[in-house]
């Protein structure tokens, strides 16, 4: 700002009061540096009567001041240096801001304007150019953004060595604003991958409130959701804010169910966040640390009650600038300054007080020939070597830009007039190679490639902290090979040589799928085991995947298995069961044919038709036969043959009982005065309705076969676990028709065999035939319900059963009646018995 006043020698001014450099060096062309030297500043009440006091500075931070000395060290090597900028001096102005936004917006000004106060006579115009032709700073992302904005309409370089934000390369806000330290971009996208290299999906976040936090943590969110990683909660803390306020974050903590900590948080804000943590000895954490603390030995001294042991992040990659060491440890150049900054950086290193100063009682006095040798604090501490590199690469791609723009060969062109644009134009394009033969370039957002190491803190047993680099994360590789991680054996948090489980749910194995639960993330489940019929064979399906008709999941429900195939056969206890009576029934039928070809001549036998008895029980023996076609697995033969087979010997058998009571019925007619119905149904008319009615059925079988035939089928519906082969019917109505037909004669033997049961006889065959016919229709009538209703290869047992059970009743009640007569009451088998005449009998 400019304010013309008129005094006695009117100024041309700068209002306030004037920023002093904490480091200045003239030279031909001048360099600003902004670091804050001092963490922090006292709090003091501004009541706006009088003019605010300068801001006190408090917490002396040796970490800014190894920056600076870097800085120096790149400017005293450029300026002894023959092959760049020969001929020119690079001078620099660096100032403290004390960790302060608003005096970092003040020192930028000051670095643009300079100091100098010109007589509005004087020839020069008020307005001149730039202080300095470019700036290496600021350290953090929250001033940085504010000096860029201040300086970008300026076009005055503003290069940084470890502001990370994302959001500063955007070039529609920050023009001017470079920086030789990866975008967070990047490195949140690591962090999210590395999170989820080691199965973590349910983590907390802790952040630094300012640009860097909240953007580095805005990235991660966002991969992680790509990724399935869920974040419990989020929290956010300045190093300024109130106890009460971290008392909530540690609360949160505390209360959380996650056991891993993403800790996105600027190196200042770390110091305050170890120090509350310790007072609560939060141990038992993982955290997972950015790139602004991980690789810092101060913390891990700090902790001493080894919260942070075991926890792991991204870092800068390794890098080393030869001579640095020696000169950081050579003071001389701040010594020589003798200003307030040497004094106090003096008095903090040695813990001392100079002679002016009044020492306290138990203060040593200092010297000024203290020696670094030996001691071991953070101005020694040389592990940030990757971003004192950073500040070194900073002040040489400037160089070097101002190199190409003077046309330096063996001299410069001094003449050439610099401005700030053309400066920033050039070291956009720079490209260069350190003496250590590191690659410096820019992209078209002002940043460099993005490369990281991996650090991992492992303690040892006495107590220190190694920090190993376990991996590599490589942003210009292919996706699946960005980050690669050695095979080593670590040491998680309290020294644990698992790697840390941090889910909300578990994985849900193979056999179940996930189920969201209800208002909570997607990373919390619950494992539904998959219904029956489907399968999950990979862990966390979402969804199970039915199996194919003819395959059935295993007991696990994590793959799909071929269904048992299952049939009545011969070895299972039913088919043994049915089969021996079967063979049972054949053998009763096999002695009875036997009684009764030995007895065939005797009335009782002679009186009952013997070509129809011997006919009847070969018929009945085919039907035991038969029922032995059911059992075993079906085939094309098997099928056609068991129900033709079963059709035409129980028709076989039903036309010989029809004629049986037909001839019963037809000689007890015969015998009424002026009736001879015998001579109609002779021998030969006898067996030709046997015949007949047979050939009826083959007919009905062959058209049944002919049309469509039953076939071999896989039934899937009855069982759900079970393949049930069986004989398709092909034609029901063939098999209804086979059914009716044996049911038709069935009924007319009934109705016969009930007409003739009172006829005057002492061995009426009739009622015996009666009594069979009953049991068959009862068996038949009964079958139809049982058999549509049965499952499975039980439908075929019910068949069985019912040829079975009605070819039973066919022998016993017919045949077995006799065969006692003829074994066991022998007087009764004689002519003049079987003609004796008894009256009628109720039935």
């Amino acid at each position: 700002m400019v304010s013309f006043s008129q005094t006695e020698e009117p100024l041309c001014r700068q209002l306030g009061d004037p920023e002093i450099p904490q480091l200045y060096k003239d030279g031909d062309i001048k360099l600003g540096g902004i670091f804050y030297f001092h963490s922090s500043w006292k709090n003091v009440e501004n009541t706006y009567e009088q003019k605010p006091t300068p801001l006190q500075c408090i917490s002396f931070n040796f970490r800014e001041i190894q920056y600076a000395q870097t800085m120096l060290y790149a400017i005293e090597e450029i300026n002894n240096r023959t092959d760049l900028l020969p001929g020119i001096s690079l001078g620099y102005s660096i100032y403290d801001t004390c960790g302060s936004i608003p005096r970092s917006i003040k020192v930028a000004l000051a670095l643009n304007n300079g100091n100098e106060s010109l007589s509005l006579n004087s020839d020069k115009p008020c307005t001149k150019p730039v202080h300095v032709q470019a700036i290496v700073g600021e350290t953090s992302s929250s001033p940085s953004t504010a000096i860029a904005t201040l300086i970008g309409p300026f076009h005055i370089p503003l290069i940084s060595h470890f502001a990370t934000c994302a959001c500063l390369s955007d070039k529609t806000k920050y023009p001017s604003f470079l920086r030789t330290v990866p975008s967070d971009y990047y490195q949140s996208r690591a962090l999210a991958y590395l999170v989820k290299h080691f199965g973590w999906t349910w983590v907390g976040a802790v952040r630094t409130n300012d640009d860097y936090g909240n953007n580095g943590i805005a990235i991660f969110t966002e991969t992680a959701q790509q990724l399935g990683i869920c974040l419990e909660y989020s929290v956010s803390f300045f190093r300024t804010d109130s106890t009460e306020k971290m008392q909530k974050i540690i609360n949160t903590i505390k209360a959380s169910t996650s056991k891993v900590i993403i800790a996105f948080v600027a190196h200042l804000d770390m110091d305050v966040l170890i120090h509350e943590l310790s007072n609560h000895n939060l141990t038992g954490y993982q955290w997972v640390g950015s790139e602004g603390w991980i690789s810092d030995s101060q913390f891990a001294a700090a902790d001493k009650n080894h919260i942070l042991d075991g926890a792991i992040g991204v870092s800068i990659s390794t890098a080393h600038v030869s001579g640095l060491r020696e000169f950081m440890f050579d003071v001389r150049p701040l010594k020589s300054l003798n200003n307030d900054l040497y004094t106090e950086f003096w008095e903090t290193l040695f813990s001392c007080k100079f002679k002016q100063e009044k020492p306290a009682e138990n203060d040593k006095e200092c010297t000024g020939y203290e020696d670094l040798t030996g001691m071991e604090n953070t101005f020694t501490d040389m592990s940030l070597m990757p971003i004192f590199n950073n500040v070194y690469k900073g002040v040489y791609a400037v160089a070097h830009a101002l190199h190409n723009i003077l046309g330096c060969d063996k001299t410069c062109n001094i003449n050439v007039q610099l401005d700030p644009f053309t400066i920033l134009q050039h070291i956009r394009k720079s490209h260069f190679k350190t003496k250590e033969g590191e690659e410096v370039y820019f992209n078209e957002k002002g940043d460099p490639a993005a490369k990281y190491d991996v650090i991992h803190w492992q303690p040892r047993e006495n107590g220190v902290v190694d920090f190993v680099i376990v991996g590599v994360y490589d942003a210009s590789l292919p996706f699946d090979k960005q980050l690669s991680l050695q095979n080593k054996s670590l040491l998680w948090a309290q020294s644990s040589p698992k790697v840390p489980v941090s889910v909300c749910s578990e994985k849900c194995p193979p056999g179940t799928r996930k189920v969201l639960q209800k208002g909570k993330p997607v990373c919390c489940h619950d494992c539904i085991r998959c219904a029956d019929g489907e399968i999950s064979n990979i862990t966390d399906a979402v969804t199970c995947v039915r199996c194919p008709p003819e395959l059935w999941p295993n007991k696990r429900q994590d793959a799909c298995v071929m269904k048992e195939a299952v049939f009545l056969s011969y070895e299972e206890i039913m088919g043994i069961l049915l089969t021996t009576a079967a063979l049972f029934g054949t053998c009763i039928t096999a002695i009875v044919i036997i009684i009764f070809f030995r007895y065939r001549k005797t009335p009782l036998v002679r009186a009952n038709n013997s070509e129809l008895s011997f006919l009847l029980l070969f018929s009945l023996a085919l039907c035991f036969l038969c029922s032995l076609t059911f059992i075993g697995q079906p085939s094309n033969w098997s099928c056609m043959l068991r129900h033709t087979a079963f059709g035409i010997t129980f028709v076989l058998c039903l036309s010989c009982v029809l004629g049986k009571t037909m001839v019963v019925l037809m000689a007890f007619k015969a015998t009424l005065p002026g009736r001879n119905m015998m001579k109609w149904f002779g021998a030969t008319q006898q067996r030709l309705s046997v015949l007949g009615f047979t050939l009826v059925q083959v007919i009905i079988c062959i058209l049944w076969l002919t049309i469509s035939p039953p076939f071999p089928d896989k039934n899937f519906k009855e069982f759900k676990e079970k393949i049930i082969l069986e004989c398709a019917l092909g034609s029901a109505v063939g098999f209804w028709s086979v059914l009716g037909y044996i049911g038709l004669l069935a009924m007319l033997c009934f109705i016969f065999a009930f007409l003739a049961r009172k006829l005057p006889d002492n061995f009426n065959e009739a009622k015996f035939i009666t009594f069979s016919m009953l049991i068959f229709c009862a068996v038949w009538i009964t079958f139809i319900p049982a058999y549509v209703s049965s499952p499975g290869n039980f439908s075929v047992a019910v068949e069985i059963f019912a040829i079975l059970a009605s070819s039973f009743g066919l022998l016993i009640c017919i045949f077995i009646p006799k065969c006692y007569i003829m074994l066991l009451k022998p007087e009764k088998n004689t002519k003049k018995n079987m003609m004796g005449k008894g009256p009628p009998k109720a039935f």
